[in-house]
């Protein structure tokens, strides 16, 4: 078995949604639950990828999914998207969450003839761990920075949206 590499994790991460994309699932039938949907993915996926790949899986202690790599999966359906992601404090919404993300967007449709889901996957996003600061936090302070702000404007910037950091 080869080591699971971030390069050879983005390219498994496209041809694993082309593959289960259109996939009848019969456990996913009815479901409203948007976890429910996220969790049978993520163990498809590491599944899928246990096949050739050799790496630890991630755990609940750990935090992310993918802690070898420092990637942690976030599945979420296009037609209400939603953050499970919520950023831990302050410094996290300006400087990246600390790991990278990769999110996987579906579209979500039942077929009651065969009592089955199908998954459309739409996206499979990689998200640099330096790219996972929050925008709005991220450009306000650029924008300080371009109208040559000091350190006290970035405070009062940082304050203004309930964001004291140290």
């Amino acid at each position: 078995m080869r080591k699971l590499t971030l390069d050879n994790f983005k390219i498994a991460s496209a041809l694993f949604i082309r593959q289960i994309s259109g996939t009848p699932i019969p456990d996913l039938f009815g479901s409203t639950d948007g976890k429910a949907v996220g969790t049978y993915i993520e163990q498809a996926f590491n599944h899928y990828l246990r096949a050739t790949y050799d790496y630890i899986p991630g755990n609940a202690a750990s935090g992310i999914d993918f802690p070898d790599l420092n990637v942690d999966l976030k599945v979420t359906s296009i037609r209400q998207p939603q953050s499970s992601s919520p950023f831990r404090d302050a410094s996290q919404k300006v400087y990246g969450l600390g790991y990278h993300l990769l999110v996987f967007t579906y579209e979500k449709s039942d077929d009651s003839t065969t009592q089955t889901a199908r998954l459309n996957f739409r996206d499979a996003i990689f998200v640099a761990q330096e790219k996972t600061g929050d925008y709005q936090t991220t450009y306000g302070l650029i924008g300080v920075l371009n109208r040559n702000g000091n350190k006290d404007d970035i405070v009062v910037y940082l304050e203004e949206r309930n964001l004291p950091l140290d």
